[in-house]
């Protein structure tokens, strides 16, 4: 029993609610270890139409901790928190509808 599928006249994309294309991408929160206890948190994923240097002037100021952007070839602009910051940054992101609670993702430990 096989089926043949005709895919060429199906765009998958077509389907998706169009608000800018938040409802697909993910917003990855990760932690990594660095020396002892120091942690670092890592968020990537946001849409590029948004100014990470303001996100990450009020994330700096409303969690005491310092931060900054870095460039990554593979996943384009990162910003990187000290401490753990998964929790607080991703209410973050909620509170202020920068993405959805369904897009985002926290990994670690």
């Amino acid at each position: 029993m096989s089926a043949s599928f005709d895919l060429e006249g199906y765009d998958p994309i077509a389907d998706l609610d169009n608000d800018g294309g938040r409802s697909s991408n993910f917003v990855h929160l990760r932690i990594q270890q660095r020396n002892g206890k120091k942690t670092l948190t890592t968020i990537q994923g946001l849409p590029s139409d948004l100014d990470l240097r303001k996100i990450l002037k009020v994330l700096k100021k409303r969690f005491c901790c310092n931060g900054t952007i870095v460039e990554d070839a593979d996943s384009g602009s990162v910003i990187q928190l000290s401490g753990d910051q998964r929790k607080n940054a991703a209410d973050f992101l909620i509170e202020e509808e920068i993405c959805y609670r369904q897009q985002v993702k926290v990994h670690g430990f």
